[in-house]
């Protein structure tokens, strides 16, 4: 039984990770938490900013909770007429809390596997580029999420490609999680390294590559990948086209690395994190 927590805002592009979800895990006993976590500005009155006496705060309050639920009822129902699939089940959470607390809450008290959130596409702020909240629980919150893109939709992820730099030691329950998804989807684990042309690995660099291929095996299909590239995205966005990428995974302890990839500056020809769907792992 996995335990996969959707957080919502109601938009299309939630909607969208939703949808996605589904498909993905349409094989796993899943348990789906529907969360949408209300702004905390939303209920707490700053008397500095907002004087209210504290019946006319309560019905506010009371009027903000009503319609989050409706609109949770509301989007259960919209769930309810997608294809039928036995092995789902959906529960709607709300929460008037800070957004990543809200989140962190919840992956204890559920005892989360994995987040799956929509993203807004790419702007030239670092934050802005997927959407602030989903920002804040790729660095903040630590487990896995699946960074569902706005103009992504679902196939079987036959090709996934893994970026990286191996200059973080890979920790094995990292590994296993992404051992786990490609096996279960029968997918090929394409690991790119992108650097200088001449530039070669460290003493350490080349033991984490080799410690990497060691647990991957000689069961899970795989090849290693070097590009020369003064621009990681660039790099990135050609290796996505020439092999038909369907998912890039990543780990986030790899920070700098990942925000080059994931956050990077707003130029055109780099399109993959507006179709490409993305794994982050934490540790």
């Amino acid at each position: 039984m996995k335990k996969i927590l959707i957080p919502t805002d109601f938009s299309e592009n939630s909607w969208n990770a939703i949808q996605y979800a589904v498909a993905f895990f349409k094989k796993t006993q899943c348990t789906f938490y529907l969360l949408h976590v209300a702004s905390a500005e939303d209920v707490v009155i700053d008397d500095a900013m907002f004087q209210v006496e504290n019946e006319h705060e309560a019905l506010l309050t009371d009027n903000l909770t009503s319609d989050a639920k409706n609109q949770l009822k509301s989007l259960v129902k919209r769930i309810e007429k997608l294809p039928l699939n036995t092995k789902h089940t959906f529960e709607p959470l709300l929460e008037y809390i800070f957004f990543v607390d809200g989140i962190r809450k919840n992956i204890v008290d559920k005892q989360i596997d994995f987040i799956v959130m929509g993203t807004k596409g790419a702007t030239n702020a670092l934050k802005r580029a997927i959407g602030s909240n989903t920002g804040d629980v790729i660095t903040k919150v630590k487990c896995p999420v699946l960074v569902i893109p706005e103009n992504a939709t679902y196939k079987r992820p036959k090709e996934i490609a893994f970026p990286t730099d191996y200059n973080i030691n890979y920790k094995t329950r990292v590994l296993d999680t992404l051992t786990q998804l490609l096996v279960d989807k029968s997918a090929a684990l394409r690991v790119l390294h992108v650097a200088k042309k001449d530039e070669t690995l460290s003493d350490n660099q080349q033991n984490n590559k080799d410690f990497l291929d060691r647990h991957l095996g000689d069961t899970i299909p795989h090849s290693f990948h070097f590009l020369s590239n003064s621009s990681i995205e660039h790099a990135v966005q050609c290796f996505v086209e020439s092999r038909d990428i369907d998912m890039i995974t990543m780990v986030a302890k790899n920070l700098n690395f990942f925000q080059r990839i994931l956050f990077h500056p707003l130029v055109e020809e780099i399109s993959y994190h507006t179709d490409i769907p993305f794994l982050v792992l934490h540790e």
